[in-house]
């Protein structure tokens, strides 16, 4: 009797295993000349880690962004229309007979991602969802392995920063790989804070609206001063990279085994996955204080003081006198960079 449940139990777990490298098989992963993703299809790299689709941000509103994620995360790593968000479930991601990679919907212009230019040859071309989560557009050699890159994700970070991603400069086309914030909570069109890379420094730097917040210290010795002086070594292996090409910074995890991500907040925080480890807190940089990189800045006398925040809050204008049409304009830059206008007894978001 016990060597059949064992029997039993040997053939449950094969065929539990089997499913699950069917569903890795089974998911796609690439798109050639001609497939589309549509709402209710998604993009799974080969061994599951990441996968690629649309999603809606704010149900109110049903619209969405095509992103890629950690398939056990719910924050987004990458956004492929972050300045144009489609109406669910209109969106569908193509690869088109030209090679031009875009998303289509029916609400106006197409979000191009790549075009192919008129004279291009190239043929064999696949858009694929990597397990570093990069999406790539490339041209495969006749035995199907990589020729070259056309277009790739990690190019065009957004707020999130993945291990193999780069921070820099590209010399060639003056590319810069930098990291900025969602304007809102709600919004991913670009903030007030960047994340980049100063190649002279040898320095990362979080700025708002160009002014330096924060700053990691010089990068010696396998790591920066302000970032996890303590344990970074134990949690990160940091590279630099200059040449006459490029300049630029890129890290990878001691532990391949878990989810890495640096998300830079619309307050200018910086933090690692699940915000479980502080990277940095420029959300704490008033310009008075030089503690943990933040850096001093000039600013209007008795403007702020040493220890003030300012916190975003919402609420309702009711204006009082005359019945003369009162126009007030209140222009707030507050650290969550959200400008409000209070115009004739209403609360505008800009």
């Amino acid at each position: 009797m016990a060597r059949t449940s064992s029997a039993c139990l040997s053939v449950a777990s094969f065929l539990f295993f089997s499913s699950l490298l069917w569903n890795f098989n089974a998911a796609r992963n690439t798109l050639k000349p001609g497939d589309t993703l549509n709402s209710s299809s998604s993009l799974v790299s080969a061994m599951g880690k990441f996968t690629m689709g649309f999603h809606i941000y704010d149900h109110n509103l049903n619209y969405s962004y095509l992103v890629v994620k950690w398939a056990s995360s719910r924050n987004y790593a990458w956004i492929a229309n972050r300045n144009k968000p489609i109406l669910y479930p209109l969106g569908i991601l193509t690869l088109d007979q030209n090679n031009t990679l875009k998303i289509t919907h029916k609400d106006g212009e197409p979000v191009v991602l790549y075009s192919a230019s008129e004279t291009s040859n190239a043929n064999n071309i696949v858009a694929t969802l990597l397990d570093s989560g990069n999406f790539v557009l490339q041209e495969l050699s006749f035995d199907g392995s990589p020729k070259r890159v056309l277009w790739q994700s990690f190019d065009f970070p957004v707020d999130v920063l993945l291990p193999g991603m780069k921070l820099g400069l590209n010399h060639k086309s003056g590319h810069v790989w930098s990291l900025s914030s969602w304007f809102t909570p709600n919004s991913a069109v670009p903030g007030a804070f960047t994340l980049d890379w100063d190649p002279e420094a040898h320095e990362l730097k979080i700025r708002r609206r160009g002014v330096v917040y924060w700053s990691s210290g010089a990068f010696r010795n396998g790591r920066f001063k302000f970032i996890l002086p303590d344990e970074s070594k134990l949690r990160y292996n940091f590279s630099i990279v200059s040449n006459e090409d490029e300049d630029y910074f890129t890290y990878s995890a001691v532990d391949q085994s878990g989810i890495s991500e640096w998300v830079l907040t619309t307050m200018g925080r910086l933090y690692d996955f699940d915000e479980t480890i502080d990277i940095a807190q420029a959300d704490y940089c008033y310009g008075s204080n030089t503690d943990g990189g933040c850096q001093m800045w000039d600013r209007p006398i008795d403007c702020r003081h040493a220890g003030d925040r300012f916190e975003e809050e919402k609420g309702y204008f009711n204006p009082t006198g005359s019945g003369r049409q009162q126009r007030v304009i209140l222009q707030i830059q507050a650290s969550a960079s959200v400008i409000v206008r209070l115009l004739a007894g209403k609360i505008h978001r800009l």
